[in-house]
């Protein structure tokens, strides 16, 4: 009887006890007045919740919670972490170059930060080698399906672990698994708080309202984020230190060309708007830029989002529209630009090329006039896996894509590729050139812009080059 009311009294105990929990992506603090949270965490970090009768506040601030109340308040007990230790069956990681131990030593100083290399300077080496020293719960983080199957394939290969996968109709939670950006914001109010470490691969996609909700809802203290191209042209990259950590470790392409990576020529080729192209392109520029400078006589802060806007309710905004897609359809899709591709397809005959183009529309004409494959976002998993073992095997001279091989996805060791459209971004320019620079011997590496002369896309291509990655471009005519 004694020992039993003894055990009443613990558990009565237990339960006045205060404690920390974690629900639904964030953190509750029971049993704590509200002079005693001013006085150990300040008036900024907890929030008061009328519903549930309870101090809340984001997940991520876990590990400064958990710091403060390790010195400050011994009786708070600490219910939130769900994570473990990891044993690895089988390592077979390659030994690393001195950049990538530089990356690994530079992350591992603080265990949190964002790891900044080249494409194709083996950013996913660095990531496997940290997963595997620190051996604990681990989710990796992809933008996309693909690349969250390439990452359960490569854990399996150089950890021997079979990575649970979230996402694509699957959830399959382990103490190591993979999942997508979309996916992660999904569930990480379920098990956010049942990873250690949290690897973010192209981390520049995670900033935002929604995204960036995946590393809030977690209370993983270690969190690694992994990108070739970290500038956003909207500037939100600086979220990243919140939400990751500070810059670890960064490597630029000039650093390690002609070592890590091959050495590369960027040759520019304009090309020319024909006669018909010419007189229509010229026509929708004067409608549109006309529209413009009108509106903004009466509106001067009237913008693209505002023509978009109004182009649902008003005829004439949306013949505004359509005008301004058809003008970018002309330069995106101009003739010449197949005239050149043959030649360049001459020039580099029993060479596999990459072709990336700026529209899906582009991509299948260029599919179609020279019979490749054409590569776009809908295309299957065997699909894309057909695609690129077949360039790998020579069955394909060339595959042709519009932005699906833009990051990530890892490609074959090609040498050429040929960039017949796109984004202004220079993010965009690196990743494109990045997909061409894995070292093979002593081969160099050659990208070829091509671009409609006197047409925006020209201005684009400016854009696109202004970064050290471009630097010292030629002017080739064919």
């Amino acid at each position: 009887m004694e020992q039993s009311s003894s055990q009443t009294k613990q558990r009565a105990n237990i339960l006045n006890q205060a404690h920390l929990e974690f629900s639904g992506g964030t953190l509750v603090l029971d049993r704590w007045t509200e002079k005693a949270i001013k006085k150990v965490f300040g008036d900024k970090l907890w929030t008061w919740d009328d519903r549930a009768e309870t101090w809340r506040t984001i997940a991520i601030h876990y590990p400064e919670i958990r710091q403060i109340l390790s010195i400050n308040a011994f009786g708070t007990l600490d219910r939130v972490p769900q994570w473990q230790k990891v044993a690895w069956s089988e390592v077979k990681l390659p030994i690393l170059r001195p950049e990538q131990l530089d990356a690994v030593s530079g992350w591992t100083q603080h265990r949190r930060g964002v790891v900044v290399m080249p494409t194709g300077t083996g950013k996913t080496e660095v990531a496997l080698r940290i997963m595997a020293d620190q051996g604990c719960s681990t989710l990796v983080v992809a933008p996309i399906r693909d690349l969250m199957y390439q990452w359960h394939r490569r854990i399996l290969q150089g950890l021997g672990y079979d990575a649970g996968i979230i996402g694509d109709n699957i959830r399959n939670v382990k103490p190591v698994s993979v999942t997508t950006y979309d996916s992660a914001c999904i569930h990480m109010p379920t098990f956010g708080n049942r990873f250690q470490l949290l690897i973010f691969d192209e981390c520049h996609h995670l900033p935002g309202p929604i995204r960036g909700d995946a590393a809030r809802m977690s209370i993983a203290p270690m969190r690694l984020g992994l990108t070739a191209t970290l500038e956003r042209s909207d500037g939100q990259h600086s979220q990243l230190e919140h939400l990751i950590g500070p810059i670890a470790y960064r490597l630029e392409i000039n650093q390690v060309s002609g070592g890590s990576l091959a050495e590369y020529d960027v040759f520019r080729i304009s090309v020319e708007l024909n006669d018909r192209e010419r007189v229509r392109y010229d026509t929708l520029a004067e409608q549109v830029s006309t529209y413009v400078y009108d509106r903004r006589q009466e509106e001067p802060n009237f913008n693209w989002q505002d023509l978009c806007a109004e182009s649902l309710r008003s005829a004439e905004s949306g013949a505004i529209l359509r005008a301004f897609k058809e003008k970018q359809s002309i330069e995106d899709c101009a003739e010449e630009k197949l005239r050149v591709l043959e030649d360049l397809f001459r020039l580099h005959h029993g060479t596999p090329i990459l072709i990336f183009a700026g529209s899906n529309m582009m991509a299948r004409r260029v599919s179609l006039r020279f019979l490749l494959p054409c590569l776009l976002n809908h295309c299957g998993k065997a699909e894309r896996l057909d695609y690129l073992d077949g360039l790998r095997d020579g069955i394909y001279p060339a595959i042709v894509a519009n932005q699906v091989l833009d990051e990530g996805v890892d490609l074959p060791a090609v040498k050429i590729a040929v960039v017949i459209g796109g984004m202004a971004s220079t993010r965009q320019a690196k990743q494109r050139l990045g997909r061409i620079l894995r070292r093979r011997g002593n081969e160099r590496a050659i990208l070829y812009e091509v671009v409609a002369r006197d047409t925006n896309e020209a201005e684009r291509s400016r854009k696109r080059r202004k970064n050290d990655a471009y630097a010292g471009t030629r002017h080739r005519h064919l």
